[in-house]
């Protein structure tokens, strides 16, 4: 019996070395600066800056895998200066052939007339010869992580965090995107910084060679502003997005990928409203929610320079004499980052509403995406990050 124990542990053994062998990773970024203004003059020559250098993008390649794979990403963020909390996406240009936001950029091109919500946003819809990018990871830097986790800051720290983190991490299981992740594409990163300080980011991409189905990608939408021509997204406003796409060909075990998010400061601004997201693909609702989190305090030792104000509150503490509990009015931290927000916090990740569409007949399809957000005004810029794509099996 022995014998035949250690004999299966070999086999589990050499079979797990097989895995850790066949896993890949393919590092895209390494010490990146995002920022509005000039280059870093160690840069690696083979990344592309874009919009003064609030977008960077890198052309790679990875190897197919034809029995599909695994796919996850990694992304890292400290600040280089920047102390505001800043709206993030890393993205895929899905088809370098056609006219795509590099191509704008450089003034190449111009966006389809077909791809405009309106006059000053252009390059939301997808059309024939132009797709938006797709998102891997939408996210949202924290208030100076990084580069202001030192002492200075200590006055603003709760006592619950033991210290400020050094950066912050996030990882995303992008497996549905496996089929615009291999072979030749663009990958770049976009962070609303407007300042020449800006952050630093580490990708990566990896590869577990585990076999899976392969799903096929098709870009819809994406309101982000990430080069010129595309104004800030505030149309929601003014009623809903409605968007004809064509289907050539009948499409398994469809589901359609939403992300959005809600911004406009003060409290009357949309990032702290709850309103609702209605979206329908062919007349029917198919998805129905406010998207809102109110977890956002767990994420205060990545927000060194949030903004703190004392509130009056009570609590319940023992006393030491008495030996009961007692009551008294305490003057409370509250951070900007501990509040609620529009389907983000200060330092997270947006996780991707996924909904089963299941087989979709060729022909023409509707979109329909109403959010009834507040008119942006002033010094309200109301708006709304809302991009969409389907995945189907091959």
């Amino acid at each position: 019996m022995n014998i035949r124990l250690i004999f299966l542990f070999l086999i589990l053994i050499t079979n797990q070395k097989v895995v850790s062998q066949n896993t890949s990773k393919k590092i895209i970024f390494k010490n990146q600066i995002i920022n509005f203004g000039k280059a870093d003059p160690n840069q690696d020559p083979d990344v592309i800056r874009l919009q003064g250098g609030r977008v960077v993008l890198k052309k790679v390649t990875v190897p197919k895998f034809p029995k599909g794979t695994d796919v996850s990403i990694k992304l890292t963020l400290k600040s280089n200066g920047d102390r505001w909390d800043k709206s993030g996406s890393c993205f895929v240009v899905t088809d370098p052939n056609q006219i795509s936001i590099i191509d704008v950029s450089k003034d190449e091109e111009k966006f389809p007339e077909a791809s405009f919500m309106s006059e000053k946003h252009g390059g939301v819809l997808a059309t024939e010869d132009y797709k938006p990018v797709v998102e891997l990871l939408r996210f949202m830097t924290p208030f100076g992580v990084g580069f202001y986790s030192n002492e200075e800051g200590k006055h603003r720290k709760p006592v619950y965090i033991p210290k400020w983190e050094n950066e912050v991490v996030w990882n995303q299981d992008i497996s549905d995107l496996e089929s615009i992740v291999t072979g030749t594409f663009y990958i770049g990163v976009w962070i609303d910084s407007w300042v020449k300080e800006g952050y630093i980011i580490d990708l990566s991409l990896s590869y577990s060679n585990r076999p899976r189905k392969t799903t096929q990608v098709i870009p819809l939408v994406n309101t982000i502003s990430y080069v010129k021509g595309q104004g800030l997204p505030y149309f929601f406003a003014d009623g809903p997005l409605d968007y004809t796409f064509e289907l050539k060909k009948n499409l398994k075990n469809a589901k359609l990928h939403y992300i959005t998010t809600g911004h406009g400061g003060h409290s009357g601004g949309d990032e702290f409203i709850k309103i609702k997201n209605s979206v329908y693909i062919n007349n029917k609702l198919v998805l129905d929610t406010i998207p809102w989190r109110d977890d956002c305090a767990s994420f205060r030792r990545f927000n060194p320079t949030s903004g703190v104000w004392l509130k009056k509150d009570s609590t319940a503490y023992m006393d030491r004499n008495t030996k009961t509990y007692q009551v008294k009015e305490i003057e409370e931290r509250l951070a900007s980052s501990d509040l609620s927000r529009s389907n983000w916090c200060p330092g997270s990740k947006v996780e991707p509403y996924v909904v089963d569409l299941g087989d979709l007949k060729s022909g023409n399809q509707t979109l329909k995406i109403s959010i009834p957000a507040t008119k942006a005004e002033k010094d309200k810029s109301n708006h709304w990050l809302v991009s969409a794509y389907i995945t189907y099996e091959d």
